[in-house]
């Protein structure tokens, strides 16, 4: 106690302390004084309320502990008193047994007096019960045949109870009631045929289904209290339990299957639509029994029962087995794909089990897959390699089709803007299309594997393609008679091309999603160079046959008589003009870079007839006179190749313009001014090279040889830099074989 007023004393000085820190708080010490005071008879008075309480509480205890001591005493007094009567009553228990023996025995002759009416009508009673089974009064023969069990059983009972191992007694009563149990029989026949028949029954009389249900109803109370009373007695009747509502949901089950599995009407052998048939007549029946089952079936059970639930489950399964057999048969590709666009889609979709009227009962979320994903899995994979298998032959056999028409005698047809075309981009696209909506109707990810495989397997039938068109033009080029129509299927060919390439981008759009179309983009070969590389290669065709045509003419220029008025370019231009006609039926994209290559080498063919030194002027009056005429071949040809580039926005001047620059270096009467011009030639042509410098001096007949061999020195020691728009003209020209020495000899 010390130590706390120690530990008192110390807290309040260290209070006061803080309270009287300044002098002006000296006036305020009586304030102080009252205001601790007040604090302090406060806390006293908490502390005596709760110490008071304290002392209620214990009060209150003791007085309960007390009271409790009492009623204890009293208890065990009380036990004292039942256990001295009990042991006082046990003798006269005992002298009561043979009262209890003659009351049993009261007992089973009243049960007997009163079965006996029943035991001797049990003959009319059997008649009369299978009467009402015949006559369809179930509820009444159910009635009838109740009484008699209920007779059998007390009897039987009553025996047990007598003399459990007398098993005479008990054969004797079973076989009297013998009939019992064949009439129990008929009427579950009668039961079952009703269930298998419910559907149909609840439209029409759902009275008779209603009746069923109460028998069945009926049979199941009586099954609880018998398997009830085995449990206190050890006695079972004869036939019990009957378990008719575990039977009848058994029978509806049967009866689902069964429905399900007698919709097929047709074979493959039959009808090569069977299976859509099939699963369209599957369709409407479930939908329809669902329905009748939710609006009209449920009215007729109990809700317990929980009739639709159970029915759905049934319908379900039955379904679920149905299509696991139909998927282990060695399906066709478009069977497949049915079969697949059934359970995948249609089964979940408003057309059957998100139907309005089965809403809300019916929640697809909680049906199981009716196959499994490893089942559909296997089904994908055989699809799309018997999809592979006949992709191939349809294009193969599509390619053959359109080489046979590469041969007829009549021209290809031509699409609405007046282009030549085969059948072929059309035959193929359409059998992609068709195969693509296909599989979107499966999924997203199959429709994205078959275009995976349209595109891989067009680049394979693309080169295929490419090497058909190149025998074409062979086989052409051996016989140029014949096919009869090669130009306009060549260009058919050509123009081919740029349809498949548009008919590809517009597959991608169509079936590709954005954010998938990159990774698959990049995961297919380029079919652009292909279809370019074919079109090219037909261009090349035609211009060959342009060519071949103009060889002879092409021969003529540069020569004594080409100088002396030949009208080889006039051919030329007529010829080119001509064939450009038939070429008009070029899709735009070739047929300009077409126009391009034929006018390059027509100026190439022409500066080849130059390097080929064919004509060496004698004079400056046929130098002029020739270099005259080259410009003025230039222009003409200037202006064919404008008219026939017209509409495609290019500059056509540039080749005609090295007609004319070689023109300059010929008609230059200054030779001293011939490096200056050759320079100014190469400068603008750096494909130039000396041999065609030396050629092109032989040809002006009078260059000397120090003049030849300064030029050649010079253009050696700094050849010109291309620029990266110049189309090089001179380097596939040959010059014939005669060296740089001989020229400057």
């Amino acid at each position: 106690m010390k130590e706390t007023d120690r530990e008192a004393v110390a807290t309040a000085v260290q209070r006061v302390a803080g309270m009287l820190q300044r002098p002006d708080q000296l006036d305020k010490v009586e304030q102080y004084r009252r205001r601790e005071a007040r604090k302090k008879a406060s806390v006293e008075a908490r502390l005596k309320a709760a110490i008071q309480s304290q002392l209620d509480g214990v009060r209150t205890g003791l007085s309960q502990l007390h009271n409790a001591l009492n009623d204890v005493k009293d208890i065990q007094q009380s036990l004292a008193d039942v256990s001295k009567d009990w042991r006082q009553s046990i003798n006269t228990i005992e002298s009561l047994k043979d009262v209890k023996d003659a009351v049993v025995q009261h007992s089973q002759l009243a049960a007997a007096v009163e079965n006996l009416k029943n035991i001797f009508s049990v003959p009319e009673i059997v008649r009369e019960t299978q009467d009402l089974i015949e006559q369809g009064a179930l509820l009444q023969a159910h009635r009838k045949l109740m009484d008699l069990e209920c007779s059998r059983d007390g009897l039987m009972y009553e025996q047990y109870r007598m003399d459990s191992g007398n098993t005479r007694d008990m054969t004797l009563i079973h076989g009297y009631f013998g009939s019992t149990q064949g009439l129990s029989d008929e009427l579950a026949k009668q039961l079952w045929m009703v269930l298998q028949r419910s559907l149909v029954t609840v439209r029409r009389d759902p009275t008779l289904l209603v009746s069923v249900v109460r028998i069945i109803e009926r049979e199941e109370k009586i099954d609880r209290r018998i398997l009830d009373r085995k449990k206190q007695t050890g006695f079972v009747p004869p036939g019990r339990p009957k378990n008719w509502k575990e039977k009848m949901f058994t029978i509806l089950e049967r009866t689902v299957t069964t429905r399900i599995e007698g919709t097929q009407a047709d074979t493959r052998e039959s009808d090569k639509m069977w299976l859509v048939r099939h699963l369209e007549i599957i369709r409407k029946y479930v939908l329809d029994d669902l329905i009748v089952a939710k609006n009209l079936m449920v009215q007729c059970f109990p809700p317990h029962y929980e009739i639709f639930k159970n029915l759905l489950n049934m319908y379900h399964q039955a379904l679920s087995t149905r299509m696991q057999e139909l998927a282990s048969e060695d399906l066709e590709a478009n069977e497949i794909v049915s079969l697949l666009t059934w359970v995948l889609n249609t089964y979940t979709s408003t057309e059957m089990m998100r139907n309005m009227e089965l809403a809300p009962e019916v929640d697809v979320g909680t049906l199981e897959p009716l196959l499994s994903a490893h089942v559909v899995s296997e089904l994908l994979d055989t699809y799309m390699s018997t999809l592979t298998s006949n992709i191939i032959a349809w294009l193969r056999k599509a390619l053959e089709t359109d080489k046979k028409d590469w041969l007829k005698e009549t021209e290809p047809e031509a699409d609405q803007d007046g282009y030549y075309q085969t059948t072929l981009p059309a035959i193929v696209f359409q059998m992609f299309e068709q195969n693509l909506q296909v599989a979107a109707q499966i999924s997203e990810d199959l429709k994205t594997k078959v275009l995976v495989l349209c595109l891989q397997q067009m680049n394979s039938f693309l080169s295929r393609y490419k090497d058909e068109a190149q025998l074409y033009k062979e086989e052409h080029l051996r016989n140029r008679q014949h096919p009869h129509c090669y130009v306009q299927y060549m260009i058919a060919i050509i123009n081919n091309c740029q349809t498949f390439k548009e008919s590809i981008v517009s597959l991608k759009r169509k079936y590709l999603k954005n954010e998938v179309e990159e990774g698959v983009s990049l995961s297919q070969p380029s079919m652009d160079g292909i279809l370019d590389a074919i079109a090219k290669e037909g261009c090349s065709g035609l211009l060959e046959e342009v060519f071949l045509d103009l060889e002879q003419h092409l021969n003529e220029l540069m020569t004594k008589k080409w100088l002396l008025g030949s009208n080889a370019v006039d051919i030329i231009c007529v010829t080119v003009e001509d064939y450009f006609n038939d070429f008009a039926k070029i899709k735009k994209p070739y047929k300009k870079r077409m126009t391009a290559e034929a006018h390059r080498r027509v100026v190439v063919e022409y500066l080849r007839a130059v390097m080929q030194k064919r004509i060496s002027f004698r004079s400056p009056e046929e130098r002029k006179e020739g270099a005259e005429k080259m410009v003025r071949e230039a222009e003409q040809l200037r202006f064919l190749f404008r008219k026939l580039a017209s509409g495609f926005g290019e500059d056509v001047d540039g080749y005609c313009d090295t007609i004319v620059a070689v023109a300059e270096v010929i008609k230059l009467t200054d030779p001293s001014l011939l490096y200056l011009e050759v320079s100014t030639l190469v400068s603008k042509y750096p494909d130039i090279r000396d041999d065609h410098i030396g050629a092109l001096l032989a040809v002006r007949g009078d260059a000397s040889r120090d003049m030849k061999q300064t030029i050649m020195e010079t253009l050696e020691q700094g050849p010109a830099q291309a620029s990266p728009s110049y189309v090089p003209l001179f380097k596939d020209i040959v010059v014939p074989s005669l060296n740089v020495a001989k020229l400057l000899k």
